[in-house]
């Protein structure tokens, strides 16, 4: 478990999860992570998502007959120190008493790496992550930010083959989390390393994952490539969970859905359904000069700068959310018609 250079292969096998009390927190779990592939675990406190995470890294046991494999060799009796992994905490898991330096080459020192090779890696690792002026710094005297450098710092001095990451941005306020999730694409990318992120944010794992593993329950809703699982969910529930998600009752016969808010046509339709599913960006205002056989009326309109989402009653028991670039002002009660584009529309 030692070469540093490689990617590594990562499959689980069976592997499930019970603690004493006797909650079932993972369902028996199989996967295989390609070398140097990105896999986002995604859903909602509770799903198993870190949990996986701890019985990849080492710092869980799965239940009897799970194994965890590298590169085809099983290392589930080994703990985290003999796995070459580096992990990234959501706390950050600093060092208060230690310098950002300090921090950066401890796990260095843990291996007994030699004084001189310890100091240019150190250097290496806060070049890369623009830190190095703050070399000498506590980490009390650090912002979030900062914290969250050293710590990916920490984890790829050691020059894992695979990294995991354990919601690592989820302590930070919304415009650092977009700077650096951008910044922790960038890297990975750069260092061609396997990388295992878990996060409840749909956006950063859109942005970052390869492939997206959709949890719910302690089980696997769906694996998919970002795009697929956005617009071809498997499951109610991945529709749901990523994204907005707009619905429409009604019955669908012969290409053509009606609903309480008009009809709709939809020519390569299944056969029936009674409802259909469509995203905020597959529906729009009505030009004036179009047909359409969709209307309803603006509950309420929020102009967020580049776009509005109006909120629109018909009849259903939620609200369409409808993103509108269209330059005007939409009042409460405004009577719209609506345009879907049928590309967009799904059955579940």
């Amino acid at each position: 478990m030692t070469d540093s250079g490689k990617p590594l292969a990562i499959a689980l096998q069976g592997c499930a999860k019970t603690f004493p009390d006797g909650t079932k927190a993972l369902e028996p779990l199989d996967l295989a992570i390609h070398a140097g592939e990105t896999v986002v675990f995604l859903g909602p406190s509770g799903c198993g998502k870190t949990t996986t995470l701890r019985i990849i890294a080492g710092l869980e046991e799965p239940d009897a007959g799970g194994k965890v494999l590298f590169d085809g060799v099983d290392v589930t009796p080994l703990p985290i120190e003999q796995r070459n992994v580096g992990m990234v905490f959501q706390s950050y898991a600093l060092f208060p008493n230690m310098t950002v330096a300090g921090n950066v080459g401890y796990g260095l020192r843990i291996r007994r790496t030699p004084d001189a090779e310890i100091r240019a890696r150190v250097a290496e690792m806060l070049a890369m992550m623009q830190i190095t002026k703050l070399a000498d710094r506590r980490i009390d005297q650090l912002s979030g930010g900062q914290r969250q450098r050293v710590a990916l710092a920490r984890a790829i001095a050691v020059r894992p083959r695979a990294l995991l990451l354990d919601e690592p941005l989820t302590a930070l306020d919304a415009k650092l989390r977009d700077t650096l999730r951008l910044e922790i694409d960038s890297l990975l990318r750069s260092l061609g390393i396997t990388a295992i992120y878990v996060t409840h944010d749909q956006a950063e794992a859109m942005a970052l994952g390869d492939r997206i593993v959709v949890m719910e329950h302690g089980r696997v809703a769906q694996i998919g490539k970002p795009r697929e699982i956005y617009q071809r969910p498997a499951t109610r529930f991945v529709a749901e969970f990523i994204g907005t998600m707009n619905r429409l009752t009604g019955v669908l016969q012969g290409g053509v859905f009606t609903c309480k808010a008009g009809t709709l046509a939809w020519a390569e339709a299944p056969r029936q359904a009674t409802e259909i599913l469509f995203r905020p960006e597959d529906i729009r205002i009505a030009e004036s000069q179009e047909t359409a056989g969709l209307h309803g009326t603006v509950a309420a309109a929020f102009f967020l700068g580049d776009r509005t989402r109006l909120f629109v009653e018909v009849g259903e028991a939620r609200p369409l959310v409808v993103e509108s670039t269209a330059r005007r002002d939409f009042g409460h009660g405004d009577a719209v018609r609506l345009a879907i584009d049928p590309r967009g529309l799904l059955v579940l």
